[in-house]
C-alpha cells in the first residue's frame, strides 16, 4: 500500500516506523528538515519530501495522486484539514485520515464528511488517550483495558497477587469463574516473557494475565478474583493541555479534581471552561505545592504534561510523598524502561494508542477495531466474518476446522450485538465480529486473509 504521511512529529514518526515495517511504500512530508533527517536515520525504508503538506506542488512532488491512503498528522488542525481538502479536489483515489485536536472542531461533527470538509476519517489522539486513562480510573486494579464491539467486550490485564485467587491455578480449572467460554484468558506474561495461555498453563504470583470478557461482567470478575481496588475519587492532574482538560471534563461531576498547570494563561483559560475542577497555576514537580494540596490524601496523581521528563519526575515524587496511585503518559517509548523502581504504577503511551486507531484503516481485512498493547508488540484485532471471499473465509466452518496459526488466540465472538460463547464446535456465521489476540504481528496477514471484506 502506498501511504502518504503529512507531518514528521512524534505521531507521524511513530506511524511511519510502524507502517514501514509492514511492507508499505511510505512517503513523509514536513517543512522541518531536521525532523525528516532524524526520521530517515531511524526508518530507512521511507521517502521524505520537504515542504508545506497542504501545498499542491508539494503534494504532487510526493506523488499524492498515486497514494492509497493519506494520514494528515501535522501539528496544526488547519493544515490537516486544508491538505485533505486539496487532495480531495485534485485527486480522487486516496482515502484520508486527519488528526483534529481542538475540541471546538470535534464538537461540531457536521463540519466533516461529504457535505463538509472532505475527510474520510477524523481521529483525535488526545480523546483516545483520555478515554484510556478514564477507563483505568473507572476500573482501579487493572493494568490495561480496551473496548471492542462498540463496548460490548473488553480486553483487560491484571497483576496476580501473592495470595490472590489466581495464584497457583491452571487456566482449565477457572471455568466456573469464566462463564462457559464468554470470558477467556488470552495471554500470560511472566517477567515480561509471554507464556502459552493454554489450559495447562499455571498462573503464578506477579504474572500479568490478559482476559477478554463481556463489558457487564468485568467488574464482577475483578471483584471475584480479588483484583478490584477501592474507587479513585480524589485526583490531581498534572498538565492542563488537551488531554488534561478533557480528562477533567470527564471526571469533575463524580470526582474531586484538581489540575496543576504551569502556564498562567492556559491555567486561567481552562479554569473558565471547567465547572467543578480546581485549577492551580504552578509546577507539578514542586514538593511544597504537592504537600500543600494534600498529596498524601490523594487517590491518584495523573502526570499528563507534554514533557516526559516532567511526567516521570512529578509522578515519582508524588508517589514518594504518599499518593495512592500514579499514572503518567510517555511520548517516547524508550522512557518506559525507566519506570521500574520509580513507584509509578501505570504508563499510557499516546503514540501507541494513536497507531491502533490508524491501523484498522490500513489492514486489508474487514477490521472494526485494533488495540496495541505491551508497548505495541502485541495486537488485538476485531474482524468481521464474510462468506464471499473464497476458500479462506471462516463463515460456515467450526472453530476447530479453521486453520489459525498457534500464535493467534480467539478472544470473543459477537453475533447480533450479543457476546456468545466460543467452543471448538462453534460455527462462524456471516457478519460475526471475531476478536483475536496475537503476540506475533507477522501473523496479522493470516487474519487479513480469512476476514477479507465482501467483494463489490
Amino acid at each position: 500500500m502506498k501511504i502518504l504521511i503529512l507531518g514528521a512529529g512524534r505521531t507521524g514518526a511513530s506511524v511511519a516506523q510502524a507502517l514501514a515495517g509492514e511492507e508499505n511504500d511510505i512517503v513523509v512530508i514536513d517543512y522541518n528538515v531536521q525532523l525528516l533527517e532524524a526520521l530517515k536515520e531511524h526508518v530507512k525504508m521511507i521517502t521524505t519530501v520537504v515542504g508545506n503538506a497542504a501545498h499542491p506542488g508539494v503534494l504532487e512532488q510526493a506523488d499524492a495522486q498515486n497514494a492509497d491512503l493519506v494520514i494528515a498528522v501535522t501539528d496544526r488542525d488547519e493544515t490537516n484539514m486544508l491538505a485533505c481538502t486539496v487532495i480531495n479536489k485534485l485527486y480522487s483515489r486516496p482515502k484520508t485520515i486527519a488528526r483534529i485536536r481542538a475540541i471546538d472542531y470535534l464538537k461540531n461533527p457536521q463540519l466533516f464528511g461529504p457535505e463538509g470538509i472532505p475527510i474520510d476519517v477524523v481521529i483525535s489522539p488526545e480523546q483516545t488517550v483520555m478515554e484510556s486513562i478514564h477507563n483505568l480510573i473507572e476500573l482501579p486494579g487493572v493494568l490495561y483495558i480496551s473496548d471492542f464491539a462498540n463496548g460490548l467486550v473488553r480486553l483487560f490485564a491484571i497483576k496476580v497477587a501473592e495470595d490472590g485467587f489466581l495464584t497457583g491455578k491452571k487456566i482449565k480449572t477457572l471455568k466456573e469463574r469464566l462463564t462457559e467460554g464468554r470470558i477467556r484468558v488470552v495471554a500470560i506474561f511472566r517477567e515480561g516473557i509471554a507464556l502459552a495461555a493454554n489450559g495447562e498453563a499455571v498462573i503464578e504470583a506477579n504474572d500479568e494475565v490478559y482476559f477478554f470478557a463481556p463489558r457487564l461482567e468485568v467488574q464482577r470478575l475483578l471483584k471475584d478474583l480479588g483484583c478490584l481496588e477501592k474507587p479513585l475519587k480524589r485526583i490531581i492532574i498534572a498538565g492542563g493541555g488537551h488531554i488534561g482538560k478533557r480528562l477533567a471534563l470527564a471526571l469533575e461531576k463524580n470526582h474531586h479534581v484538581k489540575i496543576i498547570e504551569k502556564d498562567r494563561k492556559r491555567a486561567y483559560k481552562i479554569a473558565n471552561e471547567l465547572d467543578n475542577t480546581i485549577v492551580l497555576q504552578g509546577d507539578c514537580a514542586d514538593e511544597t505545592l504537592l504537600l500543600d494540596e494534600s498529596i498524601d490524601k490523594t487517590d491518584l496523581f495523573c502526570a499528563i504534561t507534554d514533557n516526559d521528563d516532567e511526567n516521570i519526575i512529578s509522578a515519582a515524587l508524588a508517589k514518594k510523598l504518599g499518593v495512592r496511585k500514579t499514572i503518567c503518559i510517555l511520548n517516547h517509548l524508550s522512557y518506559a524502561k525507566l519506570l521500574p523502581g520509580t513507584g509509578i504504577d501505570l504508563a499510557v503511551l499516546p503514540n501507541v494508542e494513536t497507531l491502533g486507531s490508524i491501523l484498522k484503516h490500513v489492514r486489508r481485512g474487514d477490521v472494526a477495531q485494533i488495540s496495541l498493547l505491551r508497548h505495541g508488540s502485541a495486537e488485538a484485532i476485531e474482524a468481521i466474518a464474510h462468506k464471499g471471499n473464497g476458500e479462506d473465509s471462516v463463515v460456515g466452518r467450526k472453530v476447530d476446522t479453521v486453520k489459525l496459526p498457534e500464535g493467534i488466540v480467539l478472544g470473543a465472538l459477537i453475533r447480533n450485538n450479543e457476546v456468545i460463547s466460543i467452543h471448538h464446535d462453534s460455527i462462524f456465521e456471516e457478519g460475526d465480529h471475531v476478536v483475536m489476540f496475537t503476540l506475533d504481528k507477522s501473523l496479522v496477514a493470516t487474519i487479513e486473509e480469512k476476514f477479507q471484506p465482501l467483494k463489490q
